[in-house]
């Protein structure tokens, strides 16, 4: 718990900028262990997530960027087993998702209501919003370190654009019509000791010109 709590804090202080870039502190060591160590887990003991853990995980995940301040977000979390064959009927991933602790849904609202850019002062109107896809991929992201960080496993299976994933969450969880399932992730107590893959690749990276 001590760990997660510094954890935490060091966010908080790396997103206010209180981190000097040339002085890299205890904290910033562990807020880079918990983004290096991060890893898909894919199998689980079946023990439940305690409530207030889940909560600072989904506090965590709507931490995330937002194009516009949108917050297109909306989180489904699913922990009655007895309804996971209909909610995700087909899908390949069942197994994870009996096996888990809980299972997430990040939805996205794809329209938004705001006055329109052209009049800024004018009333608020049902727009389309571009960006929610980023917005997604960033709270998908930050759901995921916090997992870490608490020691819990995790594995982002995808749900859109696939029409046949998504289709059972939008009918069974009666989804609106603007709103689309993003990503499924179920939560869990790993059962093995999985460990991460080092990505880093010095040549996918280029200064000043490609």
């Amino acid at each position: 718990m001590k760990r997660n709590v510094i954890l935490l804090a060091a966010v908080a202080m790396l997103a206010a900028g209180c981190c000097k870039q040339s002085e890299p502190t205890d904290n910033a060591s562990v807020v880079m262990q918990t983004i290096l160590n991060r890893k898909s887990v894919r199998s689980y003991t079946g023990d439940t997530i305690a409530a207030d853990v889940m909560q600072q995980l989904l506090k965590a995940a709507m931490a995330a960027p937002s194009g516009r301040d949108i917050r297109p977000w909306s989180i489904v979390v699913l922990t009655d087993k007895s309804q996971y064959s209909t909610v995700f009927e087909g899908n390949f991933n069942m197994q994870k998702f009996m096996e888990s602790g809980a299972v997430v849904i990040l939805c996205a609202d794809t329209t938004f209501e705001a006055p329109s850019r052209d009049n800024p002062d004018g009333p608020a109107i049902r727009q389309v919003n571009h960006l929610w896809r980023d917005d997604m991929g960033a709270v998908t992201e930050n759901l995921l370190l916090a997992v870490e960080a608490y020691g819990l496993g995790a594995c982002w299976t995808a749900c859109y654009p696939y029409e046949d994933r998504m289709a059972p969450i939008r009918t069974s969880l009666g989804l609106p019509p603007t709103v689309v399932p993003y990503a499924v992730v179920p939560i869990g107590v790993p059962t093995t000791d999985n460990q991460p893959k080092d990505k880093w690749d010095a040549s996918r990276v280029h200064y000043e010109k490609w």
